[in-house]
């Protein structure tokens, strides 16, 4: 019987980015991410622009732990996420902390498509 506790605290890998960061964990054959934004960090801005992308284009599915980040599709359709929330996200979209806290949320589903898209 296996068991096995992992931490962010102590992640298999890190992505630093300027005002953000995503810790990667890997546990019972999955891929897991911490995403930790601070307040105005924008995917275009802050990410997208070093690779010329203005929208992501890896899908996510994850938790929102605390702040709020407006999720902006590429279609124009525009959708606020915060604390508590489920989301799943699929590609082509642009997204944004807003408010003065900074964002937090625990990705289940395409931590490493977003990582390599960097």
């Amino acid at each position: 019987m296996t068991l096995l506790v992992r931490r962010f605290d102590e992640p298999d890998d890190t992505t630093l980015f300027e005002r953000g960061r995503v810790d990667v964990l890997e546990i019972g054959g999955m891929t897991l991410g911490r995403a930790r934004y601070e307040p105005g960090w924008r995917w275009s801005e802050h990410v997208g622009a070093a690779t010329g992308q203005r929208y992501c284009q890896a899908s996510h599915v994850g938790i929102v732990v605390t702040g709020r980040n407006l999720i902006e599709m590429e279609d124009g359709r525009e959708f606020e996420i915060k604390a508590g929330d489920i989301f799943e996200v699929g590609p082509g979209h642009d997204s944004v902390v807003i408010g003065d806290e900074p964002y937090e949320s625990l990705h289940l589903a395409g931590t490493e498509e977003y990582v390599r898209s960097r």
